[in-house]
């Protein structure tokens, strides 16, 4: 089989936020029907893997569910909105070699008011700082940029800069996982414009992982721009979504699926007829998405293309 490079573990649709981006928290996960620890333990290893939601931590197994995935990894991420703050920091005290991404739409009342959460940006600030002051390495700030709050970019980075928090962004996509398929820049050059001035400072940073950060920036700018992708889509063939009900699906956009973890193993799933459909569908797909899952890996394997950009931009002052 095939190296897995990235997996994404939906381990619940159920969420206390009411994102106005996102409408997974309408319909939420049946709890007594999501998959439990024994599939969780039947997956394959994964050079990285993130495990999301829903809010993840609306899980009361979650610590186990951890537990069986760090033995599946090189790296494993949990996203979330970081409102548990004790839930959160109880798990973080005996796994303090994983990550978290805390998602934040923009500074405090752009947010809260994006996000449905009253009070969420301080919850997710306190959870933040907690987490630092018990020693955790890899933190930092997810956010999903969309009109409302594109003007909140550089401010939100140079907190994160401060604070010394990674930082993650993504722009507003239309999917079945988001429940939501009229998500649309209005005025796609205002977050263009400020696309640019975050490319500007992280080119300009001394920390080579902004560069690259830089060139993901770039391929949201042409994802926003109704572009196609700068590089190649391999979902389905070498990563893959996992949702809450155990079906393996090539991502959280295409809503089809390669079978379903409780009758079957991964393996069975991953060579089967179905999974070769799905990756045929994968391979004629016009999405022209631009997420963190879908990129990242595939920066790894053709790392020339974001070398010779980075060359140009920062090394040869060419501008954007």
């Amino acid at each position: 089989m095939k190296r897995i490079r990235f997996s994404s573990i939906i381990v619940t649709y159920r969420c206390n936020a009411r994102c106005q981006m996102c409408y997974t928290w309408k319909f939420p996960a049946e709890q007594s029907k999501e998959i439990g620890i024994d599939v969780y333990k039947r997956l394959p290893f994964s050079r990285v893997i993130n495990v999301t939601g829903g809010e993840p931590f609306m899980r009361e197994d979650l610590a186990e569910i951890i537990g069986a995935l760090k033995k599946k990894t090189k790296r494993l991420v949990i996203s979330s909105n970081g409102y548990f703050s004790d839930r959160i920091v109880k798990l973080f005290k005996k796994n303090k070699d994983i990550g978290i991404r805390i998602s934040l739409e923009g500074m405090a009342m752009t947010n809260d008011g994006l996000r449905g959460l009253v009070g969420g940006f301080d919850k997710a600030m306190e959870t933040i700082a907690r987490l630092k002051n018990i020693g955790i390495k890899d933190l930092g700030i997810g956010m999903t940029v969309c009109d409302k709050n594109s003007k909140d970019i550089i401010g939100l980075y140079q907190l994160a800069k401060k604070m010394k928090l990674q930082f993650a962004t993504a722009a507003i996509h239309n999917s079945f996982y988001f429940h939501k398929f009229d998500n649309e820049f209005e005025h796609p050059e205002m977050a263009i414009s400020e696309f640019k001035k975050l490319i500007n400072l992280q080119l300009k940073s001394r920390n080579v992982k902004d560069w690259f950060r830089a060139y993901f920036n770039y391929g949201l700018i042409n994802y926003i721009e109704g572009e196609p992708r700068i590089l190649p889509c391999a979902m389905g063939h070498d990563s893959f979504f996992l949702d809450p009900y155990g079906e393996v699906l090539p991502c959280n956009v295409m809503d089809e699926t390669m079978g379903n973890l409780r009758g079957k193993s991964f393996e069975k799933i991953w060579g089967s007829r179905q999974a070769e459909r799905v990756r045929g569908l994968v391979n004629n797909c016009t999405k022209n998405c631009w997420m963190v899952g879908s990129v990242s890996q595939q920066m790894n394997v053709h790392i020339d293309k974001p070398l010779l950009w980075i060359l140009k931009h920062k090394f040869l002052k060419v501008g954007l």
